[in-house]
Formats: C-alpha cells, sequence, structure tokens
C-alpha cells in the first residue's frame, strides 16, 4: 500500500483492478449492447429512409425544445454541413419547425412537431423498453453503477453537457 494512506482509502485505480482481458470483454459487451440498442430505432428509420443522425437531433431537439442549431452541433459533435443535410430533411418532412430568434434573428431555434412528437415517442418507446427490461433484470444497484461507469467514460466538456442537460429536467 502506498505511504500516507490508510487502509480505508483508495483511488479509483486501485478500487478495482480489470485484467486487459476484463477489459476487452466489457468493450465488446458494449458494442454488441449498442447494436441491440439501436436495432428497434434502426428499423423504423428505415423505413422512412432515415438514419441514426436523425434519430439524434430528432432526440435532442425534443429533450430541449427550441435550442438552437449551435447547441445541437455541440450536443452532437458533428459537422454544420452534416447537421444542416438532417435538419433540412426533418423540416422538408414535417417533423422539426425552425424559428428565428427574438433576440438574435441569426439564430434557429428547433422544435419538433406533432409528426416529429409522435416520430420521437415511437422511437424512444422502443429503447425505454429495452432499458427497462436490461435495468429490471440487472437490479438497483447495477443500474447506479451502470450510470456511474457511463459517466466516467465522458470527456470532460460532454459531462458538462450531459448534466447541463440531466439538470435542466426537461
Amino acid at each position: 500500500m502506498a505511504e500516507g494512506r490508510s487502509a480505508g482509502t483508495y483511488s479509483g485505480e486501485n478500487l478495482l483492478f480489470l485484467t486487459d482481458e476484463q477489459l476487452r470483454q466489457g468493450i465488446e459487451a458494449m458494442f454488441f449492447a449498442y447494436r441491440g440498442f439501436t436495432a428497434d430505432p434502426d428499423r423504423i428509420l428505415a423505413d422512412l429512409a432515415y438514419g441514426r443522425a436523425h434519430h439524434r437531433a430528432v432526440h435532442f431537439i425534443n429533450r430541449a425544445p427550441g435550442t438552437t442549431v449551435n447547441n445541437l452541433l455541440n450536443i452532437l459533435g458533428v459537422t454544420k454541413q452534416s447537421l444542416n443535410r438532417v435538419l433540412r430533411t426533418l423540416i422538408e418532412d414535417g417533423l422539426v419547425e425552425s424559428r428565428i430568434g427574438k433576440i438574435d434573428k441569426r439564430e434557429r431555434h428547433l422544435f419538433l412537431t406533432e409528426a416529429g412528437q409522435a416520430l420521437e415517442q415511437k422511437l424512444s418507446d422502443a429503447q425505454r423498453a429495452r432499458m427497462r427490461m436490461a435495468f429490471r433484470e440487472a437490479g438497483p444497484e447495477a443500474v447506479a453503477g451502470f450510470r456511474t461507469v457511463l459517466e466516467s467514460m465522458m470527456d470532460r466538456e460532454m459531462r458538462k453537457a450531459y448534466a447541463r442537460l440531466k439538470d435542466s429536467g426537461s
């Protein structure tokens, strides 16, 4: 044990030691879980000729109605050109409405239309069902641990954005 540390004090590194093989298994489990998590929405999106970028945009516009294009760019971490393609399609298809800012006329605020809300609900229902089943199987301690692991994997700026979103209560 490191000098000057009591037996009851551990750093995150000493608290849990995982072998490279255990970490590889965790990485692979995450890949396969992500495939399962996205499979149901992907089927819904495919019928509309949309992809995951459309899903993410719809999700975060729903989560923060009136969000600006710049805020959405920051959350999604995509290029302006890529987001503009996605938004153009969603707007043309009547799922998203873009409104000029009241204070800053250069800003564009994004809102889901009723059709956009219905699509978001359908996509989220599929993912909530899968998450609910997995959390129920895993139990409450695993749920808390899972959130802690996910939050710990986020880059500092992402964690700040996530905290702001979480704290907004929307």
